[in-house]
């Protein structure tokens, strides 16, 4: 990532450039992005490709300003932090379904290291607003709630990061690359099965809670309290507009049902 894409990001997440790689401008980035970029899987019910590239990813997140999957967010938010100078390393997670985690791959956190190592995740939804100490192993409190990280069963060093009290995922702790994940992306950007393809989401941070459109209702969450309103085309397009700031020449087609005949 070149210095004119660094600015560009910047202010696409409308965050200062931090002064040095530490852990306060790290703070202050991760929550920067989480109110500024959606998590959205709307290309998949346009009939985009997902392309894990670090130039289609900036075009997609930062140039025509949209957001996307754990896949996109995270992984140029890591071009971002390793071009201000942190040491990123890409990780992959088992997303707990129940009491079962996932596939491998089925996720994309961040490790950043800073002296100590950082569980850093701008593509989970609702979670974490601040990076989580990963060598701690207390409970630890930010504005997204009360998270855990512990050694998962076994003997392979892998971590399991609770929300709530609850199993959020399982981490794999040794290091992967981008293009890693290709194939998994690929299979929850396609497949049937996947909830990726039997919903539409567009969600986001907010000062107050989060905003989101899930299929045709738009979903407020503030202080806690939650409201919920269904909208019909014009209303979709105007949401989409107004609080995620994305354009559509066309609404996402309405997932069909797997396992209707």
């Amino acid at each position: 990532m070149d210095e004119s894409q660094i600015i560009r990001y910047l202010e696409r997440i409308g965050a200062a450039r931090p002064a040095e790689p530490g852990v306060e401008g790290l703070r202050a980035l991760q929550l920067a992005h989480l109110q500024a970029v959606p998590f959205e899987n709307l290309d998949i019910h346009l009939g985009e490709p997902i392309v894990l590239e670090p130039d289609a990813l900036f075009d997609k997140i930062v140039s025509r300003r949209r957001g996307g999957l754990c896949y996109e967010l995270n992984g140029l938010f890591a071009e971002l932090l390793t071009a201000l100078g942190y040491r990123v390393t890409m990780l992959a997670a088992r997303v707990f379904h129940g009491t079962r985690p996932g596939p491998l791959f089925d996720h994309l956190a961040l490790r950043v290291d800073l002296g100590e190592p950082w569980l850093v995740d701008i593509g989970f939804g609702e979670f974490a607003d601040e990076p989580i100490r990963l060598d701690e192993r207390a409970e630890q409190q930010d504005g997204g709630g009360v998270f855990q990280i512990v050694p998962a069963p076994g003997d392979h060093g892998d971590l399991d990061v609770l929300h709530r009290g609850d199993q959020g995922y399982r981490l794999i702790t040794r290091p992967y690359e981008l293009a890693d994940f290709v194939p998994t992306c690929w299979w929850q950007a396609t497949s049937p099965r996947s909830h990726f393809t039997r919903s539409t989401i567009c969600s986001m941070r907010t000062a107050r809670g989060r905003i989101t459109i899930s299929g045709d209702k738009l979903i407020r969450t503030e202080h806690g309290e939650r409201t919920e309103h269904v909208l019909h085309e014009a209303g979709l397009r105007s949401a989409y507009l107004e609080h995620f700031g994305i354009t559509l020449d066309r609404l996402p087609a309405a997932p069909s049902d797997p396992d209707r005949p």
